[in-house]
């Protein structure tokens, strides 16, 4: 589920297959002090970088940063925050060498036009999880484990014990919020890596869609953003990844959000121009038909169609990485829907590093939607946000603070806030803790 905003979802399905061109991410070592921001999530990495959750090692590049004897398969962080390296490592018998990391967090939010099951004020935990990877031979692994809060923007705001384990789950515009996300165990996958520039991997695994990551300590921002709520964020299947010189591939097939059915064919090709420079294309779509509606699989959104296009530059002290999206979801009577509907929109992420662990990280973004459907705030609504995070962090502990508002042309009864006919959101937030 990617769909956390207040998603009254009708009906849909669709039919596609789909291919994916590009290039994008910058990515060296994405746990050295300033990390270059790596592809989208789940994505082969360019020439030159250390492996993302589960994929295949590119081939060097020329003047590389030195990377860890082993390099860590995940969690992928874009950056400003850094795990330290190097990471507790075990020996367990048969399987040799194992590391484990992870991270302990909290955050405190204020917040006007809260929506249906929130409060203005929130203190909670927003992540409590461990890692766990075994990084060397033909068989490797990763593990991710605990609890986890989930803030998106101008969307209902969902708890560590909500997102987590589905406890309190608010309703919202009829669609079934009950039970959790991802559950404890949110990512977790086998990898079969034969040769350096292939890997084969099959679990839990994180999308290849879009430019943000699912959990807040691994994006510029603590919030996701509203491009994110359309796209998938984790998906049970298999991937196969391969490199090539600086292009890097994978092709994954899936059950796009979680939903259990597998019918989602996605796919990305990242070229990597030169050190500071690199684009992506994503795309991926149901090619099939899905009639689940819940919180993590919205029926609409699994139903669809979607395609990035993302650029990265990443040369100390900036990462800036424009993004552009488009969604589609095809008319499906069978499943109730009666009408077609679209999604495009753009963003910024940018960050700068401005020395001595200090970080200024920043977001604009705009959205909107046509057709019948209600894919945001109602048929033919759309959204525009700022996000302003500056971060610190010090050895194993960070603190970092965030502003963000979201504008929206919104329909009455699908929009923020407790009525859910408000147009605007603001949110304060404050998130500490440590990651090692």
């Amino acid at each position: 589920m990617k769909n956390t905003k207040k998603s009254t979802i009708s009906a849909t399905a669709l039919a596609v297959a789909l291919l994916g061109v590009g290039s994008a991410g910058a990515w060296a070592d994405q746990l050295a002090q300033q990390p270059p921001a790596p592809p989208p999530p789940g994505a082969a990495p360019p020439a030159g970088a250390p492996p993302a959750p589960g994929q295949a090692a590119a081939a060097p590049a020329p003047a590389a940063p030195a990377a860890p004897t082993s390099p860590l398969i995940g969690p992928s962080i874009t950056g400003p925050l850094t795990i330290q390296l190097p990471p507790p490592k075990y020996t367990l018998g048969p399987l040799g060498d194992v590391y484990v990391d992870g991270i302990g967090s909290g955050l405190g939010m204020w917040q006007n036009n809260p929506f249906p099951g929130n409060r203005s004020w929130q203190p909670d935990l927003s992540n409590g999880q461990l890692f766990a990877q075994k990084t060397d031979g033909i068989f490797q692994f990763y593990a991710q484990a605990g609890a986890y809060s989930i803030a998106s923007l101008g969307s209902t705001y969902l708890s560590a014990s909500t997102a987590t384990f589905g406890y309190h789950a608010p309703a919202i515009a009829n669609v079934p919020l009950n039970g959790d996300l991802w559950g404890w165990f949110p990512v977790g996958y086998a990898k079969i890596a034969p040769i350096d520039n292939l890997s084969i991997l099959g679990g839990k695994l994180p999308t290849l869609i879009g430019a943000e990551y699912t959990f807040s300590f691994q994006n510029i921002n603590i919030e996701r953003g509203l491009l994110w709520n359309q796209e998938p964020a984790i998906s049970k299947g298999g991937q196969l990844n391969y490199t090539w010189g600086p292009a890097a591939f994978s092709l994954s097939f899936n059950d796009g959000f979680d939903s259990g059915v597998y019918n989602w064919l996605t796919g990305a090709v990242t070229y990597t121009i030169n050190s500071a420079n690199t684009f992506e294309f994503t795309a991926g779509g149901n090619l099939g038909s899905t009639n689940i509606n819940t919180l993590r699989t919205p029926l609409l959104q699994n139903n669809s169609q979607i395609y990035n296009l993302i650029y990265t530059y990443n040369s100390d002290p900036w990462i800036i990485q424009p993004y552009f999206q488009a969604t589609h979801v095809p008319t499906n009577k069978g499943i109730g829907i009666t009408s077609s509907a679209s999604t495009f929109g753009g963003a910024i992420l940018a960050n700068y590093n401005v020395g001595s662990g200090i970080n200024l990280g920043g977001r604009a973004e705009y959205i909107g939607t046509s057709g019948n459907n209600n894919l945001l705030y109602g048929p033919g609504s759309g959204a525009f946000s700022l996000t302003f995070t500056p971060t610190y962090q010090w050895s194993y502990y960070f603190a970092r603070a965030e502003f963000s508002w979201v504008k929206g042309h919104v329909t009455p009864g699908d929009g923020m806030g407790p009525n859910l006919n408000g147009n605007s959101q603001t949110r304060v937030m404050v998130e500490t803790g440590i990651l090692f």
